[in-house]
């Protein structure tokens, strides 16, 4: 008489408990993977705290006026980041930034066309601390010059393609990325020397390297003591997102010297191309 409850208790306890455990133990994995996914982009004052830690192991400085982000500029330690056809720059009152956040913009920006068909949009990059939205934390790192805001995009598909990429590359250690709400847009701080070395791993060492090891733009990795770099000549094949800028900047030569040795009367270039790259100066 007793043995049809069991069976039916049995029944309604599902698997067996070895069972039970796995799928326990996968949902709760599930779960813990999504958890952490979905706040990796919420920032904190950890995140903060990372970032200006960054800023002073690279001896950056945080300019308080426009006049000081015009002397940086002048002195090579903040690069001109211009518009394109992969770019946007809208509402942007500073357009420089340190020469690893501008190669991070312009590699970002040709996959992101790629990937969605958008262009990417820059809201901005280095500010001032005279400058700063009344929002803005005290300890943005945007005066640094190693910050962007990017735009939230309407583009779903854009959206799915750009956040994995700011999460893999966070998790590598090399950006610090937060989605903003108020305006909705995406954070983002780069650790220059890290960053230069994943581009250098990415494109397989000599040859094809997109920034140099030692020096971009006469500046040892991210401080703000100009040095002379050192002399070298290479052969250099033109990769998807590169320009005339960002090569010449790997290489220590000026984008004048590098279309004069070249025969190039403007500044277009195409994947496949061979360039021959002047000594350094």
């Amino acid at each position: 008489m007793t043995s049809a409850p069991r069976t039916r208790i049995a029944n309604r306890m599902g698997p067996a408990p070895a069972g039970r455990l796995a799928l326990l133990l996968a949902l709760a994995a599930l779960a813990s993977a999504s958890q952490v996914a979905a706040q990796s982009l919420k920032g904190s004052p950890a995140s903060l705290d990372r970032q200006n830690r960054a800023a002073r192991e690279h001896d950056f400085t945080f300019l308080r006026t426009a006049q000081g982000v015009r002397q940086y500029a002048e002195r090579g330690l903040l690069v001109r980041v211009g518009a394109g056809s992969d770019l946007e720059l809208h509402g942007v009152s500073y357009p420089y930034a340190r020469p690893e956040v501008a190669l991070f913009v312009s590699r970002l920006s040709a996959q992101y066309r790629s990937a969605c068909g958008e262009r990417l949009v820059v809201t901005s990059l280095t500010r001032p601390t005279s400058r700063q939205p009344r929002n803005a934390s005290d300890r943005s790192v945007h005066p640094t010059g190693m910050a962007i805001d990017v735009r939230y995009s309407r583009s779903t598909a854009c959206r799915r393609w750009l956040e994995p990429v700011l999460l893999g590359l966070e998790n590598r250690g090399v950006i610090e990325a937060t989605r903003e709400r108020f305006p909705p847009h995406y954070h983002i701080a780069v650790y220059p020397r890290q960053y230069r070395a994943y581009v250098d791993a990415q494109e397989g060492g000599s040859g094809t390297r997109v920034a140099d090891a030692r020096t971009v733009s006469g500046t040892p990795a991210g401080t703000d003591t100009p040095v002379a770099p050192r002399s070298r000549a290479a052969s250099y094949k033109v990769r998807r997102g590169d320009s005339l800028w960002t090569i010449a900047q790997a290489h220590g030569v000026t984008v004048a010297a590098l279309r004069s040795h070249n025969n190039l009367r403007g500044s277009r270039i195409f994947a496949g191309q061979l360039l021959e790259v002047p000594r350094g100066r």
